[in-house]
């Protein structure tokens, strides 16, 4: 039978329950989520008169969860209305309605009988050939399947999501010895097709792989910094992004995950393992005592670190576990760390630190990260079977920027594994031969294919054609034409690519030489253009420094250049003879949403956080993008009705105003930054796949280029309301004198001037007006401190 999931079932609404519904609906499949039915009622249930058969009380579990999701920061939802896609209601009553689902989860409290429990009422109840998996994070899968039928245990199987699971990459399937093979090859195909995930294959070991590796790499730190004599700050300073793991680093880390959580999970491994290994996951006292506190991290106030308001400011102190009292926090500062600090990249970052012997930042680091991949060489073959799935692993679930045998190749193989043996270090015997045998290092690349270490020789890595890497591409074709803020490279199939790599993809001279240039050569030799790249952010605006300080010299000549040769760009690639696609993705504000706007279409990542925040550094859009935001919003009403202008001016005023950015491409839809015929790509190493297929879907029906449009502008009536709105805040004290200021601006750009409502203007004239406005903004020494405020504090000022 061919497997498909239409409908999917979550048994249990905790927090990874309703988590994983709500993903679940995110990517559009209609989910019941069901719950036990309570023992006891709320004293709100009893004010009522309800008692434990009504099914508002039964359902009291479920329902709550779902309303809870409204309620979390940051959203497990992509849009409120997917919320419709989750139905509720209880085990009890409602277990009969599995028969109609073709993807059971259960994710019911971490107990084996429990879960048997749960397994042996769904086995009666659900059809035959639905697939019934489990979120368990550490109890054996094949102990979960046992004694029921033949069909539930072929259709069985782990499926572990980490936490939360709209933003966390890792999907961990862990097959079971009776797991149908087409079974698991359709879970893995659909865990990253339409769940978006980045999915590893796990053996059925404690933990899995990320958990298992992740929580000794914690258990170490920790560890190491007792018997070292760091304080948790120290760790922290250096345990981050300077060796390539998240902001959060250790300590932070476990006070977000919580201290219960990461307990639970290393009492689990410590139970299913002996000797040494069980050693390092046992609990030191001082992390008991916080548990018997209840001091758990973010979810109870305080942890490891406690934040405490001191004359109006945040003040962030650290844990002394010596006291158990919390004290200033500190930062390892050394000859190492300020090395490292000059260092681009992870690899250079860890390298500079390792080598540094006798240093007390390098030591903390060589002590941690020894054992870990000391750790991982030995559950290679053990936990999965190779080492790319233990990398990937920790990548996507821990938010590591190289894995451990990358890490490793980061180091040195042979150095660093000469330097283990000397201090007494069991290495792995196949560790030990790959360097006999001659290799060097677990990965290569050659000719833009990367090969990994296994089993005595390299393999060639398998590259899913959906995922498109620029930089092998580089590789095998080679770069069309670049400078330093792009690079136009041949995607395949008659389809050009335009990739932003200048510093975070800030948009100056040379990007929008580049785009020109990129139309006109798609224009000659190709059936379209993307316009993506595989940074951190798709593009954070227009170069704000080299804008500062040229406003800052009075140099108002060339800020004026640089404007028009913006707005002229945006306007190349609305009216391009072949089709431009923009694959957004993550921040795509300002500059980056107005390069955007104008496509024939866009294809953004489901996490596209877009919007025009030039608000909030004192300035209005300068590169069409209110014009296009409300040519969008003219386009979204439907035909037939009557058209209030004056309406759409507004709400794309306030937009612009309040700087409003959407949690996600969903939003962006909903605020008008993407159309009806625009679409989403729930897995964004798919992204740019999808964009080229967008480019050649539109190609192929024979696109045309929109004809020059004038604008109907809402005039002097318009901006009469627009200012209203803005005045009213200000007279709230909701707008200071400066933003009033920007308001009147923005006001009269998108009302066309001051002019009859309902005329019809040419773009440029709105155009124009949005130069001049930023002009004129630019020049305002409020602005300027808006500006520069920004640049060193990285958030707006008000003033």
């Amino acid at each position: 039978m061919k497997q498909s999931i239409r409908k999917a079932a979550v048994l249990g609404s905790g927090v990874m329950g309703s988590g994983i519904a709500a993903h679940l609906a995110n990517v559009g499949i209609p989910v019941i989520m069901l719950d036990i039915v309570p023992r006891e009622l709320t004293d709100g249930e009893k004010k009522k008169g309800l008692t434990l058969e009504d099914r508002a009380v039964r359902d009291r579990l479920a329902n709550a969860s779902k309303n809870a999701l409204l309620k979390q920061n940051p959203s497990p939802i992509t849009s409120k209305k997917h919320l419709d896609l989750i139905a509720t209601g209880n085990i009890d009553d409602d277990i009969e309605r599995l028969v109609d689902v073709d993807w059971i989860i259960e994710v019911v409290v971490e107990d084996l009988d429990v879960k048997q429990n749960v397994y042996a009422t769904v086995d009666a109840f659900r059809k035959k050939g639905s697939i019934v998996s489990s979120n368990t994070s550490g109890i054996s899968v094949e102990a979960m399947a046992h004694g029921r039928s033949q069909d539930f245990q072929t259709h069985f199987l782990g499926t572990h999501f980490f936490n939360p699971p709209r933003y966390l990459k890792l999907l961990e399937v862990i097959p079971t010895k009776s797991t149908d093979p087409d079974v698991l090859d359709f879970m893995k195909r659909f865990g990253e097709d339409v769940l978006g995930k980045g999915v590893v294959e796990a053996k059925d070991t404690p933990n899995f792989i990320a958990n298992r590796i992740g929580t000794y790499g914690l258990m170490v730190t920790v560890q190491k910094m007792l018997s070292g004599g760091y304080s948790i700050g120290e760790v922290d300073s250096v345990t981050g992004p300077m060796i390539g793991r998240p902001k959060s680093a250790t300590f932070r880390t476990l006070d977000v995950v919580g201290l219960d959580t990461f307990a639970h999970v290393a009492n689990n491994v410590r139970e299913h393992v002996s000797g040494e290994e069980a050693g390092v996951f046992h609990i030191p006292a001082f992390m008991q005592q916080m548990l018997d506190k209840g001091w758990m991290g973010a979810k109870s106030g305080q942890g490891f670190f406690l934040k405490k308001k001191e004359q109006g400011e945040s003040v962030i102190y650290e844990l002394n576990p010596e006291t158990m009292a919390y004290e200033e926090r500190k930062k390892l500062k050394t000859n190492a760390t300020d090395r490292a600090e000059q260092e681009k990249g992870p690899n250079r970052k860890l390298k500079t630190l390792v080598t540094a012997k006798e240093d007390r930042a390098g030591d903390l680091v060589w002590a941690i990260l020894k054992p870990t991949l000391l750790y991982s060489a030995e559950l290679t073959g053990v936990i999965a079977d190779d080492i790319v799935a233990i990398d990937r692993a920790m990548k996507w679930g821990f938010g590591w920027d190289i894995g451990p045998f990358e890490t490793w190749d980061a180091i040195g193989v042979r150095e660093s594994v000469e330097r283990m043996k000397h201090e007494g270090e069991t290495v792995p015997d196949w560790v030990l031969k790959m360097l006999e045998n001659g290799y060097e290092s677990f990965y290569q690349s050659e000719n833009g294919n990367v090969y990994d270490y296994n089993n005595g020789d390299y393999q060639k890595q398998y590259v899913n054609p959906k995922a498109i890497h620029l930089q092998r591409l580089k590789h095998e074709k080679g770069v069309i034409k670049q400078n330093a803020g792009a690079s136009l490279l041949d995607l395949g199939d008659g389809v050009a690519g335009l990739e932003f790599h200048s510093q975070g993809n800030a948009i100056g001279l040379d990007i929008i030489q580049m785009v020109n240039d990129a139309l006109e050569e798609t224009d000659r030799n190709y059936e379209g253009l993307v316009i993506g790249n595989e940074g951190k952010n798709f593009c954070a605006g227009a170069h704000l420094g080299m804008m500062l300080m040229a406003a800052q010299d009075d140099d108002f000549v060339e800020l004026d250049m640089v404007i028009r040769q913006f707005q002229n760009m945006t306007m190349n690639i609305k009216y391009a003879n072949k089709p431009v696609v923009t694959a957004p993705f993550n921040m795509t504000v300002g500059g980056g949403a107005e390069i955007c706007l104008p496509a024939a279409s866009i294809q953004a990542s489901s996490e596209t956080y877009m919007g025009l925040v030039e608000f909030g550094v004192g300035l209005v859009p300068g590169g069409g993008g209110t014009k296009e935001l409300y040519l969008k919003e003219l386009r979204h009403l439907p035909e037939g009705v009557h058209v209030d202008r004056t309406r759409v001016a507004n709400d794309v005023f306030e937009k612009v105003a309040l700087a409003n950015v959407s949690t996600s491409a969903e939003e962006a839809r909903e605020n008008s930054f993407l159309s009806s015929h625009d679409e989403i790509s729930v897995n964004p190493d798919h992204l740019l796949y999808d964009a080229k297929q967008k480019v050649l879907a539109l190609a192929k029906t024979g696109y045309q280029p929109p004809k020059r449009e004038k604008v109907p502008v809402v005039g002097d009536a318009g901006y009469a309301a627009m200012l209203m709105g803005a005045k009213s805040m200000s007279f709230g004290g909701y707008a200071s004198d400066h933003d009033l200021k920007i308001a009147e601006k923005l006001a009269y750009v998108l009302s066309g001037g001051r002019i009859r409502e309902g005329t019809l203007v040419d773009e440029q004239v709105i155009l124009d007006l949005e130069r001049e406005a930023f002009l004129s903004l630019i020049g305002e020494p409020l602005t300027q401190q808006r500006m520069q405020h920004m640049l060193l504090k990285g958030k707006p000022l008000r003033n």
